[in-house]
């Protein structure tokens, strides 16, 4: 009993992490139509400028805040820059735009802080608490980083459905046409969305360094966990993310306790082919999916 709370502790923690990619992907997704597969890319960049500043002496939360400003900053230039030329193009167009984004940011990352994974320090303790002279596998670190997501899913779900900025995001994404017809600056919209995914995506490459260490291509695994998540929840749907984030963080939690570590990935490719083949649409998607 103490080992199946201990697996399941450990996952809602992992889960929550690729929840936070799985959500960043579903706005993306939301707004253009483009699965970006430069996510990965973009946080792991991010996460090297939060270490930076960690090397040069700054606090864990300066680095925090640096890494989200830079993630919120690096989604908007994307977006202007590399994504908007293609947008509306054949959907193949701005699948290798993005692959090719993730080669020169792992690139760059190489040629500036070199192929060597760095140590990255978590926000707390990882010594577990002790219950009834019990050791779990939770640990505050793993609370700050379920906290975290669960906040930042409460932001961007008040952002969304109780503010005039949420509605007009909503609505560039959902009707760009009748929302121009209503003055709503669709590409200044979708600039904000870029943003933003980037921005949740940054938290998330921050908060799963600790546990994958930091270098350019550190982060992939973790990439292919938050798209499966999303995927199981329904790329249209960013609660699906979280709890399909949460649901494969458990799944692989278990398969690595009770079976073997070596199979974790398939793992992970055997509950997204099961979703797809059950539920192509993911677990929590509408009935009727929205026109582009």
């Amino acid at each position: 009993m103490v080992q199946f709370i201990d697996l399941t502790l450990a996952g809602l923690s992992a889960g929550a992490v690729y929840a936070a990619i799985g959500l960043a992907l579903v706005l993306i997704w939301r707004a253009t139509r483009i699965v970006n597969f430069a996510q990965g890319g973009m946080l792991m960049f991010t996460t090297f400028l939060a270490w930076t500043v960690i090397e040069h002496g700054g606090s864990y939360w300066l680095a925090l805040v640096v890494a989200l400003l830079a993630g919120f900053v690096l989604g908007a230039v994307v977006e202007r820059l590399i994504i908007r030329p293609v947008e509306g193009g054949p959907p193949l167009n701005a699948v290798i735009v993005t692959l090719g984004l993730l080669v020169v940011l792992q690139a760059a990352a190489g040629m500036i802080w070199g192929g060597t994974p760095h140590s990255y320090p978590p926000a707390f303790t990882i010594r577990g608490f002790t219950i009834s002279g019990t050791r779990l596998l939770l640990a505050p670190s793993d609370l700050f980083v379920i906290g975290a997501v669960a906040v930042a899913g409460v932001a961007l779900a008040a952002l969304f459905r109780l503010t005039d900025l949420g509605l007009k995001m909503r609505a560039a994404a959902f009707a760009p046409e009748v929302a121009r017809l209503l003055g709503v600056r669709v590409g200044r919209m979708l600039t904000l969305g870029w943003a933003l995914a980037a921005l949740v995506g940054s938290l998330a490459g921050v908060l799963v360094a600790p546990s994958v260490f930091v270098g350019p291509n550190q982060f992939d695994s973790a990439l292919v966990f938050g798209f499966t998540a999303a995927v199981i929840g329904g790329l249209d749907s960013p609660v699906g993310a979280i709890v399909g984030g949460l649901v494969l963080g458990c799944a692989l939690s278990y398969v690595s306790g009770y079976i073997s570590t070596d199979i974790v990935t398939f793992g992970a490719f055997a509950a997204l082919i099961t979703v797809l083949m059950l539920r192509p649409a993911g677990l929590f998607a509408g009935r009727a999916g929205r026109r582009v």
